[in-house]
């Protein structure tokens, strides 16, 4: 059996993204941002962890930044909340049953509704993140059902069995996808013989498009990313032995690069940025760059550098020309890798793997651990500013992204959530 990382990998991994279909003669190029306001998806507005939120604390006490409140009850799992307007969506594993909660901005909750099962084994506990969309919720659990649900009330509005559509079977630490909102489509990665991977029309569940088969491929524990370049707009995932782009508008499978690894387990989102991706296959080839190459008819897809970061939970942040991010099983500390030459800069050995996210001039860290840091990613390198413990218990397990809104963090371990102060009240 793999280590234990890999095996829920997804924990943060599976949400929906949305994102709007950007005009055929627009020049931009990057990731596209979904019309909706606010945190309304997994990784933010474009799924990069980056927050654009400014006046927040440089530094904590030592116990950390004061708590305004928590919830227990959320039921097993590593999703972390989306935030809307008013409400706070989040996933649980009570009992038999999915469980989705919607919350107040005091934690009080407004309403719950059921997604299905709950997963049992191994490592029992919800996977996936909600994504927000038009008044609407929608919500992959980790038996391949995908629900759209009403966020005012939560009732269902339709239901669909994806991997009974299109030919799919679960993989062995279950379904982690976070699914892709774009425009009127969500888009699924089944990893079917019917479909490597499908839009849905949003309102009704019917299929749109579909992409070819990858070979045996099957689905992973990785979510897309959805960016303009080349004068496209395309999608990158995962399946359990490729990376691959599509375009975004038909389906069309453009490119794969292999991602191999002894247990088909490939869970961290692709990282964009000026024409390249990044993918993370743990245990054998760890983080590759590929530069892209775009082309009428085809296009192709160039390994430039491979680098020791190879989370598995934890995902990355590219910031100014430079990728933050943990190793897993070569180096378990934090690296900072040009993202031009996959050169290290520099190396923090006093925080072991995790997730991270960034706002206003810092990097907020929660480790597997359970230890929550704030550093400073400056030209000396990695500094840790302030840190503290999440959980007081041995946890090696805590695989849920940090989430930065509205001037608060929300930290969530199994069947607690924690919301945070860290706005600068000086």
């Amino acid at each position: 059996m793999p280590p234990r990382a890999s095996l829920i990998g997804a924990a943060a991994l599976v949400c929906l993204l949305l994102v709007p279909i950007a005009p055929a003669q627009s020049n931009y190029e990057g990731l596209m941002a979904p019309p909706e306001p606010d945190w309304p998806q997994w990784r933010g507005p474009r799924r990069d962890g980056i927050s654009e939120e400014t006046g927040l604390r440089q530094s904590w006490p030592a116990a950390g930044p004061a708590l305004l409140w928590k919830i227990d009850g959320l039921g097993m799992g590593w999703s972390c909340p989306i935030i809307v307007g008013e409400r706070l969506y989040v996933t649980g594993d009570v009992g038999e049953t999915l469980v989705i909660f919607a919350l107040d901005h005091n934690g009080k909750v407004r309403w719950q509704a059921k997604n299905g099962s709950s997963w049992k084994t191994p490592y029992p506990g919800a996977r996936a993140c909600c994504a927000y969309s038009e008044g609407r919720l929608y919500h992959l659990n980790a038996h391949g059902r995908l629900a759209c649900l009403e966020a005012e009330t939560g009732r269902e509005l339709w239901a669909v069995d994806i991997l009974e559509r299109f030919g799919g079977r679960n993989i062995t630490w279950a379904l982690s996808e976070c699914l892709l909102v774009d425009g009127s489509r969500v888009i699924v990665t089944p990893g079917g013989n019917q479909a490597l991977m499908a839009a849905l029309d949003k309102r009704t569940g019917e299929t749109v498009w579909t992409t070819e088969p990858l070979g045996t491929d099957r689905a992973s524990h990785s979510s897309p990313i959805l960016f303009r370049y080349g004068g496209r707009r395309l999608i990158a995932n995962c399946s359990s032995a490729h990376g691959f782009g599509v375009d975004a508008d038909t389906g069309k499978l453009l490119w794969t690069v292999p991602l191999t690894n002894p247990h088909g387990v490939n869970v961290a989102t692709p990282i964009y940025g000026t024409g390249c991706l990044f993918f993370v296959t743990p245990y054998a080839e760890r983080g590759r760059l590929y530069r892209l190459r775009p082309d009428a008819q085809s296009w192709a897809a160039e390994h430039a550098w491979t680098s020791p970061i190879d989370t598995v939970t934890g995902c990355g942040i590219l910031l100014n020309g430079t990728l933050y991010g943990s190793g897993y099983r070569e180096v378990k500390s934090w690296l900072a890798v040009d993202w031009q030459t996959g050169r290290t800069k520099c190396e923090l050995k006093d925080l072991t793997t995790g997730a991270a996210l960034y706002a206003d001039q810092r990097l907020y860290v929660l480790d597997e651990t359970g230890t929550v840091a704030l550093l400073n990613p400056g030209p000396n390198g990695l500094e840790i500013v302030s840190r503290f413990r999440l959980v007081d218990a041995r946890a090696r397990d805590a695989w849920a992204h940090p989430v930065v809104h509205d001037a608060r963090l929300y930290l969530r371990y199994h069947d607690t959530l924690w919301c945070y102060d860290v706005k600068d009240r000086r």
